[in-house]
């Protein structure tokens, strides 16, 4: 009987091969990451639009009120009070009309 001798075969990863290998690691390590960071980040962002939202209707209702404030003001019977406490009196007769054409 004679002895044979198995050749093992050595396989050996070449340079491309590794920089393949290399680069499916890191993009299976930083796209998870990558997608939570984004995500985490557009959730803080439609936070921030809810609070504006929230601050610009805050505002609008006080527009409103400051609007409905002034409408107060310049009313006829506010101006005839204002006059008469000045000491000033309403003549109807002395009031001309103006019209923008």
């Amino acid at each position: 009987m004679s002895k044979t001798k198995k050749k093992q075969k050595v396989s050996r990863i070449s340079k491309f091969e590794k920089l393949l290998i290399t680069l499916a690691i890191i993009l299976g390590v930083t796209a998870p990451v990558s997608i939570v960071f984004s995500k985490a980040t557009l959730s803080q962002i439609n936070f921030e639009v809810e609070q504006k939202k929230k601050e610009i209707e805050r505002q609008e209702k006080n527009n409103a009120s400051l609007a409905m404030t002034i409408d107060e003001l310049a009313s006829l019977t506010k101006i005839q009070e204002v006059a008469q406490e000045a000491g000033l009196s309403y003549n109807n007769a002395n009031i001309k009309v103006v019209q923008d054409k």
